[in-house]
């Protein structure tokens, strides 16, 4: 890259078409794809708050935000996608003139900068459906951010780019206007589909470029007849692939780095007529409380490369604190796919033997694990359940029924039945098993109860994957109407029924109990008028 001039103009391919395409002016040097080393040398030049750790990651601030706004995500309304979107309490309308007010203060934003990062990659492992994505940003961190979040090109894909399907631009270090129609903050996440571009002001959370290009792909997959999945993706040594579903805490990244198994993906997956596959090239992993005995292949992948976000380190030794949430407990680490040792690279693999929902249950009710017929599995994935604990947001004093639809109702893009109607025809269509697991408490709720040991989880998932629980015998949890084997191996058989390890009263567990049925049901009106009968029955029966 050539040193900053005033007196030089820069007329590349890359300057060209972003003058042709948003304005940005040719007096500046855009570093295009830039290798890990010169985007660390940049944000360690350029960004306060950044550092180098002692195993070698980049550690940085995201400033203010700390975390995702999605109140403050909108879409614009336009004539060609108006009628395909699920508009509400997730996707919030905009109207034309205030995107393009938006997009004109963040291109006069990046057109101060002494300097811009550019990153050109795909979304999608599978060349058929991947879409073509391009990042303007002004911090070196979000660069790196995407370069290992995107599918890296090769030289060969980068020379033949061309013109991108979907472009951010970046302009997070500076506010949007408070009274641009339609703001409610200063903050805006701001999506145009006709457009094809997404622009980001009063924000410097990275994950919202990964979460936006997310929904990106929940919009124009299922216009493909694909569809788009917050999951994580293994597969088995023979081939055989598990789908893992869960918001956040649930172990959903933990689970599925399974060192006996390929790792297909993180978080974001498809599920096409060949099979599945990964959108990204990375994974984001929360890393409070990280430690290499818990974690050992997460923790191994946090070295040069990898980009850590808020968290503490000692200022003498760079070594970071995993225990430390002063900052935030949404402590992150961005890292490419291929730090995990056992990742299947391409990422993509066959159709689903296992669907697996996992959810926190901090009501301790929810057994281990149960197997769901495909009308239960449709209602829990329409359900989405976890459960917020008491303490970890102001105000909370017991346990909270959280519910995200689809267990990703903030990047939904369709109405959630059109997601969970292509979910059931691939399930029969491909004879997919499909599985409850409770990672949450257990002989009470949070506070009473004991939070369930990561090694019994696994070993249920162990015991899914090798074919234990498709021979084991059930019986049938009331009120769910779930059915829980009796035995699993390395798991205590009176975990398995919640009522036998509940330390109240008997009385206390049935309560507790129809407390949680009656949320899950409240929550089920919300789509009842488009589930069916079959659908609708397979949930608690309320007393």
């Amino acid at each position: 890259m050539s040193r900053l001039n005033d007196d030089v103009e820069y007329h590349d391919e890359i300057h060209e078409a972003l003058h042709r395409d948003a304005r940005i002016d040719f007096t500046k040097p855009i570093y295009r794809n830039a290798s890990p080393s010169v985007l660390y040398e940049q944000a360690l030049a350029l960004e306060r708050g950044t550092a180098l750790t002692s195993s070698g990651a980049l550690v940085t601030d995201s400033g203010a935000k700390k975390g995702r706004s999605p109140k403050d995500k909108r879409i614009v309304d336009e004539p060609t996608t108006t009628n395909d979107i699920w508009w509400g309490p997730i996707n919030f309308k905009m109207v034309e003139n205030s995107f393009m007010v938006n997009r004109e203060r963040a291109v006069d934003y990046l057109n101060t900068r002494e300097k811009l990062f550019v990153f050109d990659g795909f979304a999608g492992w599978d060349p058929k459906y991947r879409i073509k994505v391009r990042i303007v940003c002004a911090r070196a961190y979000h660069a790196l951010f995407m370069n290992n979040m995107l599918i890296r090109p090769t030289p060969d894909e980068l020379a033949h780019f061309g013109e991108p399907d979907f472009t951010i631009f970046n302009a997070g270090g500076f506010p949007a206007n408070r009274y641009t129609t339609g703001m409610t903050s200063t903050t805006s996440v701001s999506l145009n589909f006709a457009r094809r571009e997404m622009v980001i002001l009063g924000t410097q959370y990275a994950g919202e470029m990964k979460k936006g290009i997310f929904t990106v792909m929940h919009y124009l997959m299922p216009k493909r007849g694909v569809l788009s999945l917050h999951s994580s993706a293994n597969e088995s040594k023979d081939g055989e692939v598990s789908l893992f579903f869960g918001l956040s805490g649930t172990g959903k990244t933990t689970l599925s780095a399974d060192p006996h198994r390929f790792l297909i993906g993180d978080d974001e997956h498809c599920w096409s007529d060949d099979g599945v596959f990964n959108i990204e090239g990375g994974c984001y992993a929360k890393t409070i409380d990280l430690s290499p005995e818990k974690e050992p292949e997460i923790y191994g992948a946090i070295r040069f490369g990898s980009v850590l976000e808020n968290v503490v380190y000692d200022e003498l030794t760079r070594v970071v604190d995993y225990t430390d949430s002063s900052k935030t407990e949404n402590t992150r680490c961005a890292y490419p796919i291929e730090y995990i040792p056992n990742a299947k690279i391409p990422c993509i693999g066959s159709h689903p033997t296992n669907i697996i929902m996992l959810t926190c249950d901090a009501f301790g009710v929810l057994p281990p694990v149960a197997k769901l017929s495909p009308e239960q599995a449709m209602y829990h994935f329409i359900s989405g359940y976890t459960a917020k604990i008491a303490g970890t947001e102001d105000g909370i004093t017991e346990p909270q029924a959280t519910f995200s639809t689809c267990f990703g109702a903030p990047f939904l893009v369709w109405h959630p039945v059109k997601y969970a109607t292509m979910l059931a025809e691939k399930m029969k269509q491909h004879k997919a098993d499909a599985w409850l697991i409770n990672t949450g408490w257990n002989g009470g709720a949070y506070g009473v109860g004991k939070r369930i040991s990561l090694k019994y989880s696994r070993a249920i998932i162990d015991a899914i994957h090798s074919g234990e629980l498709s021979k084991a015998e059930y019986e049938t949890y009331p009120i769910f109407g779930l059915q829980i084997p009796k035995k699993i191996t390395g798991v205590p058989s009176e975990i398995l029924h919640p009522s036998k390890t509940w330390l109240g009263t008997q009385e206390s567990y049935t309560a507790t109990l129809g407390k949680l049925a009656k949320l899950f049901d409240d929550n089920f009106k919300l789509y009842a008028d488009k589930a069916s009968p079959a659908v609708i029955a397979a949930g608690p029966k309320v007393q």
